[in-house]
């Protein structure tokens, strides 16, 4: 199960990627790159962290043939996707519930403190999208007021509270996946947003 969240997460960021590449007029290397570092981007970071090396994508080539095959479909569909604004909406923000979880699980089996396993969930879910806005030229939605990170943090709590009752692991990483996309559309659809200190 835990693999398969992994692929599905390579799967969404590398969808993102693309549709980010396109809105950009990026040739095709520019599209696969940054598909790639969308999708590898925080899980490459979490991983040299934490020490484990090499890195998981470097270690298993299913990773890269994702990334490939995701990038290939999304370009291929990209004029059957309607309203790529939507859709990129909607595929980023199933990779931050899906990498939110990785990220966690990494940290447990690294044997990390549970607030520094939140953290790793968070950096997994969030630093492919800042590397692949700041390579696009745009400032990361996690530093804007959008509720991004705070999703991620909160589906990190609720990994660690869940995890206490008597239920299958499975279980645990789908409410905490879930728990951070549904906080996002929420906050999305509501224009729930984290205040600024910013002051016309």
């Amino acid at each position: 199960m835990f693999y398969i969240i992994d692929i599905l997460g390579t799967i969404a960021f590398a969808i993102s990627g693309v549709l980010v590449a396109l809105n950009k007029r990026m040739d095709a290397f520019g599209i696969l790159i940054i598909a790639f570092v969308t999708a590898v981007g925080g899980g490459t970071l979490r991983d040299i962290l934490i020490g484990e090396t090499p890195v998981s994508w470097m270690k298993d080539m299913t990773f890269i043939y994702v990334i490939i095959l995701s990038t290939i479909f999304a370009v291929v569909f990209r004029n059957k996707i309607d309203y790529l604004r939507k859709s990129l909406f909607l595929f980023d923000t199933i990779g931050i519930g899906l990498y939110t979880v990785v990220g966690v699980e990494k940290g447990i089996n690294a044997g990390l403190h549970p607030i520094i396993c939140i953290f790793l969930g968070t950096m997994s879910a969030c630093f492919g999208g800042v590397i692949r806005d700041i390579l696009c030229n745009e400032i990361p939605v996690i530093f804007r007021k959008e509720v991004y990170a705070t999703a991620c943090i909160l589906g990190g709590v609720t990994y660690f509270l869940v995890i206490k009752l008597p239920i299958a692991s499975d279980v645990v990483f789908v409410i905490a996946g879930a728990v951070v996309i549904t906080v996002r559309l929420i906050a999305v659809k509501f224009k729930v947003s984290l205040p600024s200190l910013y002051k016309d």
